[in-house]
């Protein structure tokens, strides 16, 4: 149960995150809409989180947090701390040379990144401006995922979990900056933006760094040296760049692609708000947990345990992941509607986006299967496996995108991302399974069936309620009257499916309660 108590650590301060984080894109619709601005800031904001997810949390973390938890084990603290410390020091002045590098060749590198903003130089000279504002976040942020790798290793996951509300915070009092001056939708709001991005990442860091010093593990910098361990780490990432940050990978080339279809950024950009919202709260927080607990078993020889860990991350996944993403589905427009619908966002934003976000649901099972299945890797200090099937996910989401966006426009970038999502994951899942890492038990084998039984009747209901209720979330409709539909769905959707899943025994409520609880 400590792994579900982690868990549920990490989700709950995700979930409080991701509520904030509507708050946030609900003040950014209102200002900026999906016009041009808001266009250029998606892509600035979207190019320094890329490689946030490729040095730290996709590379740099999936190879440090194994060989950490393995320096605990084995030479206790002291000699764990010492690693810790060469490895941050290695990190700090790389970033510092990269970002440096990557914010003077900014003019030529949104060549690359924006090729549809080439037509428009306006837009193409704010995007380069914003991204060098917004490129510092990277360093920041990426020191920030190791701190929060140690405190994971030593089990310490809230300060870690709590960290990104920060970033919600300080960007509403960004959105409440330009409000206050009355900047609208101008290049001046995107200024702003930038700035309060940038801000975030000094406030997180300095939050981890705290929580570092209290748990015994601050992280002082030194002069870099290039020890055993070190080289260690680094092998172990190169990897892993493409593995740990798949999805990042995929997200940047949609956005590439998108560049070239009008307005198809912005789109894309508030579809991906919406099916975050499960995916932070509920893969994520099992992949972040499951990663350094795996490691530790595996370390002591308990492969039958670390075989339960996975099985009850994936049932856990599945069970509430698989219901998330039909509800999208189910009520892509209601939700849009009722938290994006106003100021600058307009119906037929709405009405373009919706379509976006159900094509992104339908991968949500395979992220969070694929948080499950890396750690399997990880833990056992493979990163070159998963890597190589990143390199086919991206092969496949860049022949879809190409392919599907002719036919579908911004709908078909979505649907590929999907699709390299669903490729991905089978592939991790079959290899563990033909290397004797993975095999489902007799209870998963047993529920998974009832989960989808469950999850599909509770879909259905809510598309004839979203039908019935349609007069709530018409263009003229009243906000308060949007609002308690929308709570209506979704707690009806949500008390339906618990209900389903105690009378098909998916999970009985006595469990539920028991894991709550716990």
């Amino acid at each position: 149960m400590s792994l579900v108590k982690s868990a549920a650590t990490v989700g709950g301060f995700t979930l409080i995150s991701r509520v904030l984080g509507f708050v946030r894109d609900q003040l950014v619709a209102y200002a900026i809409g999906t016009g041009w601005v808001a266009e250029a800031f998606f892509v600035a904001q979207r190019f320094p989180n890329l490689f946030r997810t490729l040095f730290a949390e996709g590379a740099f973390n999936n190879a440090f947090v194994p060989l950490f938890a393995k320096r605990i084990e084995s030479e206790g603290r002291a000699s764990a701390h010492g690693f810790a410390i060469e490895v941050f020091s290695v990190l700090l002045h790389w970033l510092m040379f990269f970002s440096a590098l990557a914010m003077l060749a900014m003019p030529l590198l949104m060549y690359g990144i924006a090729p549809g903003f080439a037509a428009d130089p306006a837009k193409f000279a704010l995007a380069v401006t914003l991204t060098q504002i917004c490129f510092p976040y990277l360093l920041f942020m990426s020191l920030t995922a190791l701190q929060s790798g140690v405190l994971n290793s030593l089990n310490r996951f809230t300060a870690a979990a709590a960290a990104p509300i920060l970033l919600n915070i300080v960007m509403i009092a960004s959105n409440g900056v330009a409000w206050w001056f009355g900047t609208g939708n101008s290049p001046a709001t995107g200024y702003i933006f930038a700035w309060g991005l940038f801000a975030s990442g000094v406030a997180q860091y300095a939050m981890l760094a705290v929580a570092c010093r209290r748990a015994g593990m601050t992280l002082s910098p030194r002069l870099p040296r290039l020890s055993p361990d070190v080289k260690r780490v680094i092998k172990l990432s190169v990897p892993g760049i493409l593995s740990g940050g798949i999805m990042q990978i995929n997200l940047l080339v949609a956005t590439m692609i998108a560049t070239t279809i009008d307005r198809a950024v912005s789109y894309l950009y508030y579809a991906d708000r919406l099916y975050q919202l499960p995916l932070g709260v509920i893969g994520v927080a099992i992949g972040v947990v499951l990663l350094p607990d795996l490691s530790r078993k595996l370390r002591a020889g308990q492969d039958g345990a670390a075989l339960h860990s996975m099985n009850r991350a994936l049932e856990l996944s599945l069970f509430l992941m698989l219901p998330a993403a039909l509800a999208l589905m189910a009520i892509a427009g209601p939700i849009l509607h009722t938290v994006f619908e106003h100021g600058a966002f307009t119906a037929s934003d709405t009405a373009a986006v919706a379509p976006a976000v159900v094509a992104f649901a339908a991968g949500l099972p395979a992220y969070a299967m694929t948080k499950v299945f890396q750690p399997g890797f990880y833990a056992r200090e493979d990163t070159a496996t998963p890597m190589r099937f990143a390199i086919v996910s991206v092969v496949v989401n860049v022949a879809g995108s190409l392919i599907l966006s002719r036919f579908l426009g911004h709908v078909g970038i979505a649907l590929a991302t999907s699709l390299a999502a669903w490729v991905n994951a089978a592939q991790l899942g079959l290899t563990l399974s033909r290397r004797g890492h993975f095999g489902m038990d007799e209870r998963f084998r047993e529920r998974a069936p009832r989960i989808v039984v469950s999850a599909l009747l509770m879909g259905l209901g809510l598309v004839a309620a979203a039908w019935a209720m349609g007069g709530l979330f018409s263009a003229g409709a009243h906000v308060i009257g949007s609002v308690v539909g929308l709570i209506v769905l979704v707690a009806g959707g949500g008390a339906v499916y618990f209900l389903l899943a105690h009378l098909t025994g998916a999970m009985r409520l006595g469990e539920l309660r028991s894991l709550l609880k716990r």
